[in-house]
Formats: C-alpha cells, structure tokens, sequence
C-alpha cells in the first residue's frame, strides 16, 4: 500500500520507525485515518525582540486557522490525519491540529497533497489554503522523521507571489516514537533567516486508527475552499 508520504519518500520511508510508517501511511489506499490525543508541553511565541512583532500576524493568522494565536503550557490537543480526494481529484491529507486552551479552542490547519514534481509535499494551510510551503521529508538515522520547509507562496484571487524571506519563517518538524513511553513525540519550530525563533510547539500523544471509508471525514474538516495552484 502506498500513501503520498511514501511516494515523495521512496526508500527512505522504509526507515523510520515501523509506528511512523504505520501513521504516515494513511491515505485512500490504506483507507485509514489517524487521530492522535496528547498534551503540548509548551507552545510559545519568539524571543524578547520578535514576539511584540508577531502578535498582528498570529492575531490575523488565527482568523483562518493559521499558525496558533496563543502561548501556554500543558495544552490538550488532537490532530485529525484524514484522507480524502478533494475537488480537483488529488489525494488529500488533513493535519488538522485542535489546542484546547483555557477558554476555548485554537486550530491549526493543513492540507497535504504530493507535489507534481514527485520530491515533496504541498502543504496548504488555513481554512481557504491562502499559504502553500513545499515539504521536504527525510528519515533520521534514529527511525525519526524530520521535515522542512522550502518555499512559501501566496495565492489569493489572482494574487499568486513568493512569500519573501525577510518575513516568512523556515519550519523544521521532528516527529518520532518513544517505546518506552508507547508515544508519538512531535517538536515543531519555525525561524526567521533575520530576526530569529517565531514560534513552535513541543509535546506527545497517542494515536488511534480508524476506517475513512466507513467513517468519512467529518463535517468541517476539509478547507473552506481548494486552491488548484501548486
């Protein structure tokens, strides 16, 4: 069975961790969906000097579910990987990510397909897919997964340019297995080439697995609306 993680990767995803390969094989051809429950150690936001900065960007990124608006310690969260073929026939990935603070929710959302070019993963985010970043994703000699981003792109109506480096963010992504613990670790931080650390997160959680084809991806799930360009 193959899923868009393993064709990017090729033989490289034979080495990770055997409960990575099972979670990152979702997709239409298993026909299995993963949701994962954990807590996020620390969620935060820049250093002294970049953190005033962010605040407008974070405020406006959470409208559409973008980024995480908030900071904290000790958050419950849940990610929902979902398969399904969205409106332009691709094979799709939700990585929807639900962060219960003290007062209400924050998500973040993204939507995954295999890039065209065959070498990496189109990563949209957001409710209306308004940010696409290429993905590249390798395995770490310890069976762990790591992801980076590449290039970031705008798109909305007939907007279509390069997010320039001066205020994007590089996105580096671990994920691995703890046996002992019997749980997924996840660490995410993204940098700015210029000013420093933006913000991350940092925690653990337990996965189960479901049937998408009996199941189905549950109302509000999928983005409000598709972006064709990739």
């Amino acid at each position: 069975m193959s899923s868009i993680f393993r064709t990017v990767m090729g033989e490289s995803f034979d080495r990770l961790h055997p409960q990575l390969r099972r979670r990152f094989s979702v997709g239409l051809d298993s026909g299995q969906a993963c949701v994962g429950h954990g807590v996020m150690d620390r969620i935060w936001h820049g250093n002294g000097l970049t953190a005033p900065l962010l605040k407008p960007f974070l405020a406006l990124g959470g409208i559409r579910n973008i980024l995480v608006p908030r900071t904290g310690r000790r958050i419950p969260f849940t990610i929902e990987n979902v398969p399904y073929a969205d409106s332009f026939g691709r094979e799709t990935v939700t990585f929807v990510r639900t962060f219960d603070f003290p007062g209400g929710r924050r998500r973040f959302d993204a939507t995954m397909i295999a890039d065209p070019r065959g070498d990496r993963v189109l990563d949209y985010l957001g409710t209306h897919q308004h940010l696409a970043s290429d993905l590249h994703l390798s395995a770490e000699p310890d069976g762990s997964l790591l992801i980076r981003s590449g290039e970031h792109r705008f798109r909305e109506g007939p907007v279509d340019v390069r997010v320039p480096e001066l205020v994007g963010g590089d996105a580096e992504v671990r994920e691995s297995y703890d046996d002992t613990a019997g749980r997924f670790r996840i660490r995410v931080r993204v940098t700015n080439r210029r000013f420093g650390p933006l913000f991350g997160y940092e925690g653990s959680f337990t996965a189960e697995y479901r049937d998408v084809r009996s199941c189905g991806v549950r109302a509000g799930l999928r983005p409000v609306r598709e972006e064709i360009r990739a």
